[in-house]
């Protein structure tokens, strides 16, 4: 989005949509990887206390979503990627469920709609499973045109959605499975691969950082350019596939922006648009070739910081960037005090809405983001599944100086491998890692001790290394 300093990728929805929000300068998911992600957005607690510290797993049903705090005269629907357990089955406080599919990475789920309706438009199947189901692969979905993807087929459900005539409030989730590998869709070309600018990080392989990361890295960055697993980038030099993987990735974000769009248009033509808060954040980033790696399960930024818009009619005015670091952790409460209801007292996020009223701020607010890996899922990188068992835990702090300025840090620590300290304030690449520099001893100790108190207070037993 041009809000977050991309103007070269076309996203004007998003656009439109942040010149009337709240923009969040810098917002962290709780962990870099779909399903523990996704259980903060929807709970209001941590992986460690949501029970969702890896990916595919259940939401248990003790835990609740916001859908589950909210009155009941609420009107509640979801649509689209779950990935929280038991993908078709209507669950946790919703009335209406449109379920995408139970491994999107992988297969679609032969009986969800958006199955029927690819097979109600002419399309066939071209996968079968171990048991016999005919499915649609992750490459079948990604060729389809624009009309056929999941994002079209979700746009088009909301604004049905939206065009209903009710009288109850609602809440209504909308979770795009666009923009993911296998970086390829209808709007391929759409973006310019030599022209999209780099940054520093683009195919620099890491130094003097986490063995995790370089040993992915190593594996992404084949010789010829991105690992053929991972997608065909055609021919031409390493950096030419690169540049063509960065610039369908960015095409995919247009085609959720299309799909954001469609949406906000059929709430425009609801009559609710000035009674109705709009938000749009993700549940984790994407690598796209910076440090030589891709996907996301890092704490670089481009992995674990996020768009965060909050559209909120009623206090609006000119749009408003939110300096300071905001997590995902403070969604749910955030929302909910602005919905005007009550906020549980087991949620471990607070509401950020005196920020948005300008009497608090998150200049000097510390944010938490955690990695538990055991089980994830087979990386393919020699290595990477063994060095991923080891929990790993980041904090981001800000400072402000006397004369005005924010100086940000960021302090990844892990029992098992290498430490860092990055300087996010003049090394925002984080392409230099100061853990081991002398002068930098008090400060790590500082934020490591914030650390050990951030998981006392949240029960969070993973094990740290000790900082001399």
């Amino acid at each position: 989005m041009e809000c977050y300093g991309a103007p070269h990728v076309e996203s004007p929805a998003l656009n439109l949509l942040a010149k009337r929000s709240f923009v969040f300068e810098n917002t962290y998911v709780s962990q870099p990887v779909c399903t523990p992600s996704r259980a903060t957005m929807l709970t209001g607690l941590y992986p460690q206390s949501a029970k969702m510290m890896k990916n595919n797993i259940v939401l248990d049903p003790s835990i609740k979503t916001i859908a589950e705090m909210v009155d009941d005269e609420y009107h509640c629907a979801y649509y689209g990627k779950w990935h929280l357990g038991n993908e078709t089955t209507r669950q946790h406080g919703f009335d209406e469920w449109l379920p995408l599919a139970e491994l999107p990475w992988k297969i679609d789920h032969p009986g969800t709609p958006y199955h029927q309706f690819l097979l109600a438009n002419g399309v066939q199947t071209d996968h079968v499973t171990a048991n016999g189901d005919h499915v649609f692969s992750g490459r079948k979905r990604s060729s389809l045109p624009e009309h056929l993807t999941m994002a079209s087929f979700l746009a088009e459900e909301s604004a049905r959605f939206l065009s209903e005539d009710r009288s109850e409030p609602f809440m209504l989730q909308v979770h795009f499975f666009e923009p993911h590998n296998p970086y390829t869709g209808p709007l391929n070309g759409l973006h310019d691969p030599e022209s999209i600018p780099v940054g520093p990080a683009f195919m620099k392989q890491p130094e003097e950082t986490s063995l995790f990361n370089r040993v992915r890295a190593d594996f992404y960055s084949d010789k010829s350019g991105p690992h053929p697993k991972m997608g065909d980038f055609g021919e031409g030099t390493p950096e030419q596939k690169w540049r063509r993987l960065r610039a369908q990735y960015y095409s995919n974000v247009t085609l959720v922006d299309r799909a954001v769009g469609r949406i906000l248009n059929a709430l425009n033509e609801s009559g609710k648009a000035d009674e109705t808060i709009v938000v749009f954040t993700s549940d984790h980033g994407e690598m796209a070739g910076d440090h030589g790696l891709l996907e996301k399960r890092a704490f670089y930024e481009a992995s674990a910081k996020v768009p965060l818009l909050l559209h909120v009619p009623w206090k609006d005015g000119q749009p408003r960037v939110i300096p300071g670091n905001m997590s995902h952790i403070d969604l749910v409460p955030t929302l909910l005090e602005l919905m005007g209801e009550q906020v549980p007292a087991h949620l471990q996020g607070v509401s950020r809405v005196p920020v948005l009223n300008e009497t608090e701020h998150l200049l000097e607010n510390d944010v938490y983001v955690q990695w538990n890996g055991l089980g994830d899922r087979e990386l393919q990188a020699p290595g990477a599944n063994l060095l991923g068992a080891i929990p790993r835990r980041s904090i981001v702090t800000s400072e402000v100086a006397e004369d005005g300025s924010v100086k940000r840090w960021k302090l990844n620590l892990c029992a098992g491998d290498q430490n860092e300290l990055f300087d996010l304030s003049s090394d925002p690449d984080e392409m230099i890692n100061l853990y081991n520099r002398d002068h930098y001893r008090d400060r790590v100790r500082i934020m490591a001790a914030k650390l050990r108190l951030w998981q006392h207070e949240t029960g969070d037993s993973a094990p740290l290394p000790s900082v001399q």
